[in-house]
């Protein structure tokens, strides 16, 4: 691992994939003061909020508000909002949003129990609302969930996964997550899709979003990272999981991929006391304690206040 390489880019999503499941409400304000936290401790991209339906994410219903007090307060952080279509799109443009992300699932049953239609037409949904955020110059992910297995479908089919991971680049995302929804993935699966799916996504485009449902979240990083990859998402605290998935439980937390790389030669431009700091404050939010599998001993070596 040598020259532009040697850089492991992380996109934290607690504050949306993180919280959108929780059942203590967190207000605006907290979020807010959660994301700039991530950004002080170095964090430069991060997945701020989701217009989705209010009634379905009630926790996701300020990010309009969330949005613009974000962006006013820290105009140089990445920060990107999911839209599941065209109509959310249209709520984060009028929300001043710089970057969109959208969600395709790789399976038909995922896909009904997640936004209610099938495969096909979710693909179609995705395209249009990529293209149509590419032409009003927004910056543009896609992520291609349940890319290892399906909770109701069981394996999914690694030519679909290519396939579907194609048509996104093809769409105009600028980056392409495969996430392993569940936390279904083992090392040796992922490396072996990963290097599939970079014939058909340049490095530099393709990304990888993990749980830790199985024990198994930094390894799969790090089957990614051998892999080639150098864009992956996780969150603080190991906060996450999808309310449409069953099982999928936290994702793969930001201070254990920041600790794997520091010991491994990569460079992340993220602190861990300073992450410590974000995570102690949304456990204060929520009431609970938190932390990935580092987290004990993250704790044991902060210097005393």
């Amino acid at each position: 691992m040598s020259g532009s390489m040697d850089r492991l880019f992380i996109t934290d999503v607690s504050p949306r994939d993180g919280l959108q499941n929780q059942p203590t409400p967190v207000s605006t304000e907290a979020k807010a003061g959660l994301i700039r936290l991530l950004a002080q401790a170095g964090v430069a991209s991060v997945e701020a909020t989701s217009f989705v339906s209010p009634k379905a994410v009630p926790q996701m219903a300020d990010a309009g508000q969330l949005l613009a007090q974000v962006q006013g307060e820290l105009p140089d952080l990445r920060v990107s909002v999911l839209v599941p279509n065209l109509k959310g799109l249209e709520r984060a443009r009028a929300a001043s949003a710089r970057e969109i992300a959208v969600v395709l699932s790789a399976t038909e049953t995922m896909n009904r129990r997640n936004i209610n239609m099938g495969l096909d037409e979710a693909v179609q949904v995705s395209e249009q609302t990529l293209q149509a955020a590419a032409a009003a110059g927004l910056r543009t992910r896609a992520y291609v969930a349940v890319a290892f297995d399906c909770p109701f479908e069981g394996a999914v089919p690694l030519d679909r996964v290519v396939s579907l991971a194609h048509r996104m680049r093809v769409a105009g995302a600028g980056e392409v997550v495969i996430a392993d929804t569940i936390g279904a993935a083992a090392p040796g699966m992922v490396r072996e899709r990963l290097q599939a799916i970079l014939q058909a996504v340049p490095q530099q485009q393709l990304a990888a979003h993990f749980h830790d449902t199985r024990g198994l979240g930094a390894a799969n990083a790090w089957a990614a990272i051998e892999a080639g990859v150098r864009r992956l998402d996780a969150s603080a605290g190991g906060l996450g999981g999808c309310p449409f998935a069953p099982g999928a439980a936290g994702n793969v937390a930001t201070e254990d991929l920041v600790l794997m790389a520091e010991r491994s030669g990569l460079a992340t431009g993220i602190d861990l006391d300073g992450l410590l700091r974000a995570i102690d404050h949304v456990e204060a939010r929520l009431g609970r304690p938190l932390g990935g599998r580092s987290i004990a001993w993250l704790r044991r070596r902060r210097p005393a206040a």
